[in-house]
């Protein structure tokens, strides 16, 4: 990435953000410097390790294979919840913008 080229702009405004010019110079180099870095994986060797291992997860609910019938758990799942509103069910709040 050079310096002066209009990368660091148009990546800003991909991301709707703003950058004065006098610091779209300095972002340039930080970005140079982290896709050098990044770079360094290309490098990387790793060892054949075989083939994968079959996943430690399945599906609890079904077999792979026919879907349920839709609607067929929801009066279960509806009674079982701990909060609802109306016609809603409510969660609770893990994820603050503080």
């Amino acid at each position: 990435m050079k310096e002066n080229d209009g990368t660091v702009e148009r990546l800003a405004a991909l991301a709707r953000i703003s950058v004065a010019p006098e610091r779209a110079s300095a972002f340039g180099k930080e970005f140079s410097s982290i896709l050098t870095y990044i770079g360094q994986l290309d490098e990387l060797t790793l060892p054949n390790q075989g083939a994968p291992e079959a996943p430690l997860h399945h599906n609890a609910f079904r077999d792979d294979g026919e879907a349920y019938i839709p609607g067929t758990w929801t009066e279960t799942l509806v009674r079982a919840f701990p909060f609802k509103r109306g016609s809603t069910l409510q969660v609770k709040k893990i994820i603050t913008h503080d």
